[in-house]
């Protein structure tokens, strides 16, 4: 809102703010940071989103990132955080509605998200990079607000699944196709646009989720893909239940694992009997309505065939996965523009804090580790793009478990720093920073944690011997361009396979896979000081996780400049 801020003596300031108090002079405070621009401000962004391919969306993901970089963005998702969902289970006549409020904040955002294809961009640009210009929105739409966006991303990624029944495709894939938002709660047939949301993990199971108990009887005699059924059961964790449809999982006879699509209303025109509980009062992700819903003769349609439930959810889980790692990659990218700008207007001892070596180092490191988390999971989105081929296809499966482990991991500790940048300003709550640190943890959750994804490398690996040749084919490509990551090509080359890949090793090779990825990356498409920095510090041995431990070769000031320059 730039009509809130003007130029004063020090700089950016909010309208109406005094400086010159009583008892002394405010200096040496950071000015207002104000607008930003998200493509714009970001030369990794969009070097590499040419890089891989995204040439043809440019104008559009130009006109997102300034869009969501605004001051009033940022500020209404303040408030949406700050004013959280509020469960209305009962009308003011006492009748059951399950309806969430929420401030009109969120409202405004999701509307700005929507209208610009954050939830759909992919299956608008099919064939033609629509993934990365999908993974590109969630990284600077999360930047703004993460809570928003977990409905983008579920219905950004249930196409796939959608697609097994021909029946359900056609009706409510043109719906989910709109971009408009339309909040009401009403029948999707009624709706100018639809959103759909997914429940699978159940109190007594978690990520395991064949130990779910919710069980599906057919409606009548008809069973099997698209037949009707009416669900009995609970799920424990169930973000954005207003959204119009849900992806659920259940038992039907012989115990086998089914997948339903469970709408908010019934085919008839009546409110389907999904009943919210309660709202989870949770870390972060304040803004979003996560929930634990009870089915009691609930309506749904079989999605898939029967008994293929995991199989076919899990095809919206992979798009799930890469979003969360690019959602981290955005968490990460965010933290650092505020650390670089606090320091960068901060003096202390005679000089800036940008300009003190320590300091310097622990900036460019983590502006490392953001421009090497925005490589892997722009690589793994054209990988989604291509998956008519075998390599890119096998890339894509073990590749987005990786991700997601890696940059979902990685976000925490980097957020800590960052806010550890601001001293005392960082950790109150007029600061983003809190928001961001409370937020970083949450990506590693959902769609699986740390040990599963361990486990889907595991399996990916296993399932299909030449994902590790399409793999290593694709590492081989760094070769010669640092004598450490050739190092920590061998080394993988043998991990994989010389060595016996058990499961307790999954962590670790996940990793492994994670750092030479991200290596051979930075040393095809970086600056060379970046790609240095990044070998130097992360392969060969001497990696630790700590920030601002980079050799004294490193070319420091660069690094920073690369990542937001603030002049």
């Amino acid at each position: 809102m730039l009509s809130e801020i003007f130029f004063g003596k020090f700089g950016m300031i909010k309208r109406g703010a005094i400086s010159e108090l009583p008892t002394h002079e405010v200096v040496n405070m950071p000015p207002y940071i104000g607008d930003q621009d998200l493509w714009k401000n970001d030369q990794a962004l969009r070097e590499l989103s040419l890089v891989q391919g995204g040439k043809c969306h440019i104008d559009h993901l130009a006109k997102v990132g300034s869009l969501a970089g605004l001051d009033e963005t940022f500020e209404k998702a303040k408030h949406a955080n700050k004013n959280s969902p509020e469960l209305q289970a009962f009308d003011r006549n006492g009748m059951r509605i399950d309806a969430v409020e929420f401030h009109p904040s969120y409202h405004d955002l999701m509307h700005l998200a929507i209208s610009n294809q954050v939830h759909n961009f992919a299956w608008h640009n099919e064939g033609d990079s629509g993934h990365l210009g999908q993974s590109v929105l969630t990284y600077m739409f999360s930047q703004a607000e993460g809570g928003v966006m977990c409905p983008m991303a579920m219905s950004y990624s249930v196409v796939p699944s959608l697609r097994s029944t021909p029946g359900i495709e056609a009706e409510w894939m043109p719906r989910l196709m709109s971009n408009n938002y339309d909040p009401r709660d009403i029948p999707a047939a009624e709706k100018t646009g639809v959103l759909i949301g997914m429940f699978m993990t159940e109190k007594q199971g978690g990520s395991d989720v064949r130990s779910i108990s919710t069980f599906a009887v057919p409606i009548e005699n008809n069973e099997g893909i698209g037949a009707s059924y009416l669900l009995t059961g609970h799920k424990f964790f169930c973000s954005a239940p207003m959204c119009d449809a849900f992806l659920v999982l259940a038992k039907t006879k012989d115990q086998n694992v089914s997948c339903f699509l469970v709408p908010r209303w019934r085919p008839d025109g009546t409110r389907n009997n999904l009943f919210i509980q309660r709202l989870k009062d949770k870390l972060g992700n304040r803004s979003n309505a996560s929930s634990e819903i009870e089915f009691q003769d609930t309506f749904g349609t079989m999605v898939g065939e029967e008994g293929r439930g995991i199989k076919t959810i899990i095809d919206m889980v992979i798009g799930n996965r890469l979003y969360c790692a690019m959602s981290s990659a955005g968490i990460m990218r965010q933290a650092l523009v505020q650390a670089i700008h606090h320091t960068s207007h901060r003096s202390a001892f005679q000089k800036r804090l940008v300009q003190q070596p320590l300091m310097q180092n622990v900036l460019a490191d983590m502006a490392i580790e953001v421009e090497g988390a925005l490589s892997l999971g722009l690589r793994i989105a054209r990988a989604m793009d291509n998956m008519d081929d075998p390599a890119e296809a096998a890339l894509a499966s073990v590749g987005t478990a990786v991700a997601k482990y890696w940059n979902t991991k990685r976000c925490p500790s980097l957020v800590v720093e960052a806010l550890e940048c601001h001293g005392g300003p960082g950790y109150i709550e007029d600061s983003i920073m809190p928001r961001l640190y409370r937020e970083a943890p949450l990506n590693s959750i959902w769609e699986g944690s740390g040990n599963i994804m361990g486990l889907d490398v595991l399996r990916a690996i296993s399932r299909e011997p030449n994902t590790i040749d399409f793999l290593l084919a694709e590492v081989e490509k760094g070769r010669d361009n640092h004598p450490n990551l050739d190092k920590a090509i061998m080394e993988l080359r043998l991990e994989l396979t010389e060595s016996d890949l058990g499961e307790s090793k999954m962590r670790r090779i996940a990793e492994m896979m994670a750092l030479t990825l991200q290596g051979t990356l930075l040393s095809i498409h970086a600056p060379k000081y970046v790609s240095e920095a990044f070998c130097l510090s992360r392969l060969g041995g001497r990696y630790t996780g700590s920030f601002g431990t980079l050799p004294d070769s490193c070319d420091l000031e660069n690094i920073i400049a690369r990542a937001y320059n603030v002049s």
